[in-house]
């Protein structure tokens, strides 16, 4: 920022509203802030204004600001109202992390973001719709449910809508009001779906409308009463509790939610009801993930306060109007004072509330990415619990595990239910209580839409084949609550049901993905439509090369868009993971298509950074066309242009909410992490031949570059570099003591479990093959055929023998790293996971598969020494 800056930086920000440190810690956690200050330092100069940063912005002046920017703020796809909600979410995000302004006031204004966003894309197609096909002569209007209807938006939130309009008709002899009012919905959801260069706008989901997904987009008022008073489940009166109107009409919203009062707050809650009540918080336990610390979902965690808040709206809301309140802090206090639950317990809430949603604030604020999760990095942790003023991470998770245990122990006295039974034979499942309700709530309904009798029918047909897929699982408990939750954000309830009980290799598909990949089921949870879109392509069985993906890209890159590159890699991750599970893809084949996909994005991104004159080098796994899941990008950088290096780099590790295009590791240049980033092809030639160590030599046999004007030049210097190294007498001996080091630097202690660097593991299978290379002047960047091309230098029987033995562990590594798309280089210690590690490997059994596991790392280590011994 000051390199660009005017003038100095420092003297500017002496006077600074909030002072320089607000500033700095903003830029510490959220790198999507300090793009926008980067990229526009006009920014920062409209913060400094005290009027702008130190109060509080009500809707009006808000409005006033957006309207100020531009004459017509719907040009160049609404890019006025992107660029002004950007600037508006960095000021709301200073005064968070600065402490000047509330939890109540930032979730205030979040949520008046919001609705000026869908009060200007509204007005404008309503505008145009009247002109292109006349007056509707009926209202329309949005209600906003959940956070939005609360006005508790966070920095990442969905924004929950409903559609309706007045009355039925005709507003021409072709055109029906629904007709026209669907066509401004969808005019209106297509922007808000769009991602654009100047920036998102925010994702809307229109799930909680009468029969979710399936239903339409509008309906009409009388459509609605009769929807809600023939099928309303007591999940829709919960969500319409926080209804309120954020554009169009308010008039006819006011009709609407008044008409409805006593289906949303009940004089005289039934049994029944109450049970209801029950199964959606087993529901809400089916949600809580195992592995995180889920601030929202997790037990105890802000769902389970808002339920708790929402049943005693439900239930008391009709006799006390001073309850109807659609905030949860807001009803909380109402709680308070009508004396519902104790003031110890009220208290507790508040406090638990405030601190979990001051968490979820800070994770997504770092991206604007829809985040709940503590991170596991350590350090990412430490500057969690920092920036939230806790002395250390250890802190932060001890005040959050007792917030979240009082939560419980009030969300389990108030609201308990009945388990459902079933007459089926559940032993298979570990925890045969939960799989019971899981099933029984898959046949009986979820929080998307009304279930129809036929639905029912069909899963009755469903189940045992679900059953016996799940009898073949791994994990069958954790796949079916994933297959549930699938389900759920499906929404077309009986079309998937029938599509699964007639395609048994549909249903085959899905809960073997479940199974083996819990990053894969999150992928297809989030992106449920992406299931049939890969599954019915007619180029599944087809491997795709570079070229290919490129094709694909040509679009995204003439217009320099990095979401749409982000999201093309999202989905062609999952299809490459769906040709791994059904067996389409061998194990080599694999590792081709993640590179030649990784590598496509790359160059995509390259393209859209305009680096022409940067020569990239792939190194390590990626040079060899062998990554595998959740593998690191090695790359190195020949030329001068460290601008257009470091702006790629950026670009690449960019968190956003379609995700990242790559995470790259550039410390394999000249120097490692001391060196300059871009080096030139002299400098490069001159460290290798004066200064390198042996371990920077024997990764020159992985290099390949991959675009750019020096290629074949630096191709060259490298096989010159680990040639003259090959011809070292005492190579084998200065390769082994180079493995025995990093074994003891790098070791986890339980030699057997490392199947990495333990003795007879993969980087020994790896070192042995790269020294024999080297030796004999090998010119090959690929393992596996590297080994093929060793005839001569070892046996055969030996080259047969090596080659198995590394791919089982390389196989032992894949199932690892697929199930969270990270990367995993020992062995789980627990004998449960082993097993299940066995199973999602394909192996008989657990006995053989630890037999050729042992089997793998002796051969290994067996042929390391029979030729490096010498």
């Amino acid at each position: 920022m000051a390199s660009r800056w005017p003038g100095s930086l420092e003297e500017f920000l002496r006077n600074f509203p909030l002072g320089e440190g607000a500033l700095i810690h903003l830029l510490a956690v959220s790198s999507i802030c300090a793009g926008r200050l980067q990229r526009q330092p006009e920014l920062l100069r409209w913060l400094a204004q005290p009027e702008v940063s130190t109060t509080r912005r009500g809707p009006r002046s808000m409005f006033v600001e957006l309207r100020r920017t531009a004459a017509n703020i719907a040009d160049d796809n609404f890019r006025t109202v992107r660029v002004w909600k950007g600037r508006e979410m960095t000021r709301i995000g200073l005064r968070e992390v600065a402490e000047i302004a509330s939890l109540e006031e930032t979730t205030a204004e979040l949520s008046q973001i919001a609705e000026i966003c869908l009060a200007s894309v509204y007005r404008h197609f309503d505008a145009e719709l009247r002109t292109r096909f006349g007056d509707p002569a009926t209202e329309f209007t949005a209600l906003g449910l959940g956070k939005l209807g609360g006005r508790e938006l966070n920095h990442s939130s969905d924004v929950d809508l409903i559609f309706l309009y007045g009355d039925e008709g005709q507003v021409s002899a072709r055109l029906t009001k629904h007709e026209w009012h669907n066509r401004l919905a969808e005019s209106i959801l297509k922007v808000f779906s769009t991602s654009d260069p100047a920036g998102a706008l925010f994702r809307v989901d229109l799930r909680l409308r009468p029969e979710g997904s399936a239903g339409p987009l509008t309906r009409s008022l009388e459509s609605m009463e009769n929807y809600y008073a023939g099928f309303g489940e007591t999940w829709e009166r919960l969500a319409l509790i926080k209804a309120r109107w954020v554009c169009g009409s308010q008039e006819l919203a006011y009709e609407f939610l008044t008409h409805h009062q006593p289906f949303i707050f009940p004089r005289s809650p039934t049994p029944e009801l109450l049970d209801e009540v029950a199964a959606i918080k087993r529901r809400i336990e089916r949600e809580v993930p195992s592995e995180d610390l889920n601030v929202k979902l997790g037990a105890g965690g802000i769902r389970e306060i808002e339920f708790i808040v929402q049943t005693l709206q439900f239930i008391h809301g009709a006799h006390h109007t001073f309850l109807q309140e659609r905030g949860t802090i807001r009803a909380l206090h109402a709680i308070a004072q009508l004396e519902l639950l104790p003031s110890r317990d009220v208290l507790a809430l508040d406090r638990a509330y405030r601190l979990f949603r001051r968490v979820e604030h800070r994770l997504q604020i770092e991206a604007e990415r829809q985040t709940h999760s503590i991170p596991a990095d350590p350090v990412a942790r430490e500057r969690l619990a920092r920036s939230l003023d806790f002395a250390s991470a250890e802190k932060l998770i001890g005040a959050l595990r007792n917030s979240a245990e009082r939560v419980r122990e009030i969300f389990t006295r108030l609201i308990a239910g009945p388990t459902a039974g079933t007459a089926v034979n559940l032993g298979i499942f570990a925890d045969e209580a939960r799989a019971s309700r899981a099933l029984n709530e898959l046949a009986q309904g979820s929080s998307s839409f009304h279930v129809a009798p036929r639905t029912r029918q069909i899963f009755r047909k469903l189940r045992p084949l679900l059953l016996d897929e799940l009898s073949r699982c791994a994990d069958p408990d954790a796949t079916l609550i994933g297959i549930v939750r699938f389900v759920e954000a499906f929404g077309l309830r009986s079309l998937l049901f029938e599509l699964l009980a007639t395609n048994p290799k549909l249903l085959q598909l899905l809960v073997r993905t479940f199974d083996v990949s819990a990053f894969a089921t999150q992928q297809l949870i989030h992106h449920p439509h992406l299931l049939e879109e890969i599954t019915r392509s007619s180029k599944l069985d087809q491997m795709f090369f570079v070229s290919d993906h490129l094709a694909a890209l040509r679009d995204a890159m003439q217009r320099q868009d990095l979401d749409a590159v982000r999201t093309y890699r999202q989905t062609q991750w999952l299809r490459t993971m769906i040709r791994d599970v059904i067996g389409l893809v061998e194990l080599r084949s694999l590792f081709q298509e993640h590179t030649m996909l990784a590598e496509a994005c790359l160059l995509a991104a390259n393209y859209i950074v305009g680096s022409r004159d940067l020569t990239i080098v792939a190194m390590g796994k990626f040079g060899g066309r062998e990554l595998s899941y959740g593998s690191d990008l090695d790359i190195m950088f020949v030329g001068h242009d460290h601008r257009a290096a470091q702006n790629l780099l950026s670009v690449l590790s960019a968190p956003s909410p379609h995700g990242i295009v790559a995470t790259v590791d550039v410390r394999l240049r000249p120097e490692g992490e001391k060196g300059p980033l871009v080096a030139s092809l002299e400098a490069f030639e001159a460290y290798y031949r004066d200064r390198a160590q042996l371990w920077e030599i024997q990764a020159l046999t992985r290099a390949r570059p991959v675009v750019g004007p020096h290629q074949a030049s630096f191709r060259e210097i490298a096989h010159a570099a680990w040639s003259i190294v090959g011809r070292d007498l005492q190579l084998f001996q200065k390769i082994d003591a180079m493995l025995q080091r990093i074994r003891r630097e790098r070791g986890r202690g339980d030699d057997a479990l490392d199947f990495k660097t333990g003795q007879g593991g993969m980087v020994e299978a790896e070192f042995f093959v790269q020294g024999l290379q080297m030796h004999y002047d090998i010119r090959e960047t690929s393992t596996y055929r590297a080994i093929e091309k060793l005839a001569g230098a070892i046996s055969a029987a030996d080259a047969g023998a090596l080659t198995r033995a590394y791919e089982f562990l390389r196989r032992c590594e894949t199932a690892l790293r697929r199930w969270q798309d990270k990367s995993v280089s020992t062995l789980p210690a627990e004998l449960a996971e082993q097993r299940k590690l066995a199973i999602r490997m394909g192996c008989k059994d657990y006995e053989s598969w630890k037999r050729d596991y042992g089997h793998a790392r002796e051969r290994v280590h067996t042929i390391y020494q029979k030729y490096f011994a010498r």
